[in-house]
């Protein structure tokens, strides 16, 4: 008896993981197609294949639901590894080096960043949810680059390397003036070395 109630237990568990997968899946999907703020709960349900109640029962609040979203999204795309920059010594060759890792990743991404940074101005939870995330890796990258110039806390300095680590800045240089990566890279290492004290 109690083998077939933990049997029942572990299938009951799998099924609503599996649940939470094809909700979760569901939201990325659209959030890749419309956007975060355009999704809704009634096409989340559908793409899924569960009632809306479903939804609400297993992601009670916006905040759960994006936090799962991002996680699974980040598992598909993972965020470039500052490891791979911090070994190196001079500041300008650091800084290239993860400017050309962070915009690889911003063109990877773009479909998915571009929307998440323009739904996060209307939508609280998810500008809650970059501030724990994105903002604070990007924060982290920003004082690093500030420290290999020796200058961690020059405000000028810490600006153009915020500057140059913005998606929108990426953005810019790569869409409308048609930069490529590298090339964007190394104009971003002139202007933060122009302003390095």
């Amino acid at each position: 008896m109690a083998a077939k109630r933990k049997y029942e237990l572990k299938a009951r568990a799998e099924a609503q993981e599996e649940t939470r997968r094809r909700i979760t899946e569901a939201t990325v999907g659209l959030h890749l197609e419309v956007g975060p703020a355009q999704t809704t709960i009634s096409e989340i349900a559908k793409r899924a294949g569960v009632q809306r109640l479903t939804v609400y029962n297993n992601f009670p609040d916006e905040l759960s639901l994006l936090g799962a979203c991002s996680a699974h999204y980040a598992t598909q795309h993972p965020p470039p590894d500052p490891s791979a920059w911090m070994s190196i010594e001079e500041p300008r060759e650091r800084t290239g080096a993860a400017l050309v890792a962070l915009y690889g990743y911003y063109r990877e991404t773009e479909q998915m960043t571009g929307k998440v940074m323009r739904d996060a101005k209307v939508m609280p939870a998810l500008a809650t949810l970059l501030e724990g995330t994105f903002v604070a890796v990007v924060a982290a990258v920003r004082d690093d680059l500030a420290v290999a110039f020796g200058a961690p806390d020059d405000q000028r300095l810490r600006a153009a390397i915020a500057l140059a680590l913005r998606f929108e800045t990426w953005n810019t240089l790569a869409r409308d003036e048609g930069l490529g990566d590298d090339e964007a890279a190394r104009l971003m290492v002139d202007l933060i070395a122009a302003v390095s004290p």
